[in-house]
């Protein structure tokens, strides 16, 4: 029945999706060439609000839960598991207060509604997989840019998306390098339930009435261990929070 209810409710979701990055292309131009970042920031907070709430088109629902007094003003590094392209739009928002920048692939930065130019120009890093050392150093400046900003950065540290929602070991390298740039960084893990369930048939037809989390963990000083440890010791307590551990 969810299935059936997918092949009526995707398109429509699907097209608000797509009318949302259109519309929000030129504002997102507008807002950076001539008012800048914080203007910029603000636009960019918006669209993911509606892009997040897109899903309940479908009857799907995101419920986000921080019950961490993370520190603001601090730069952090948040490890996530990762089940879906949808789940970005949820981080973005509410992580809105800590800057979270990305990590993506620099194919992206063209061609996408609104996406490319948040990836351009919203302070991330933009790396190519066919170039290592161009991936080193676009790590190694975002960790200096969350140094000078006090800044925060998403990772996903397993690499590629998981299409079953069984998290993957993750890769401690690039949480390494940004380490490196910016010491005194908090490591966040971030659990995220069931978003891969939306698009288990692929993005048509969209799957129905579920229910997905992201829930904030407790932090870990990086202080504690090496970089292998405490990158270790964050897939563990996702891998806990969702019952796989």
């Amino acid at each position: 029945m969810k299935k059936f209810l997918g092949y009526i409710l995707s398109p429509i979701a699907i097209l608000v999706f797509l009318l949302e990055l259109v519309i929000f292309q030129p504002i997102q131009w507008i807002s950076y060439k001539f008012i800048g970042y914080k203007a910029h920031k603000a636009v960019v907070d918006l669209l993911d609000l509606l892009l997040t709430k897109t899903v309940y088109l479908l009857g799907n629902t995101v419920t986000f839960i921080n019950n961490q007094n993370l520190p603001v003003g601090r730069p952090m590094i948040f490890l996530s598991n990762h089940q879906s392209l949808l789940d970005i739009p949820p981080l973005i928002y509410y992580l809105r207060k800590y800057h979270a920048k990305f990590i993506s692939k620099i194919e992206l930065t063209k061609g996408i509604p609104s996406i490319s130019f948040n990836l351009k120009y919203g302070g991330g890093a933009n790396i190519d997989r066919n170039d290592p050392r161009q991936s080193l150093m676009e790590m190694g400046k975002l960790g200096t840019r969350m140094k000078e900003n006090k800044w925060s950065a998403v990772i996903f540290p397993e690499g590629t998306r998981s299409k079953t929602g069984q998290v993957k070991p993750f890769q401690a390298g690039g949480i390494a390098i940004i380490l490196k740039k910016c010491p005194e960084a908090l490591l966040v893990p971030i659990a995220i339930n069931n978003s891969w369930q939306m698009i288990r048939y692929g993005l048509f037809p969209l799957n129905t009435f579920i229910n997905m989390t992201w829930e904030v963990l407790e932090p870990i000083e990086p202080s504690t261990g090496t970089v292998e440890e405490v990158v270790k010791e964050a897939e563990n307590r996702i891998k806990k929070a969702l019952n796989q551990a």
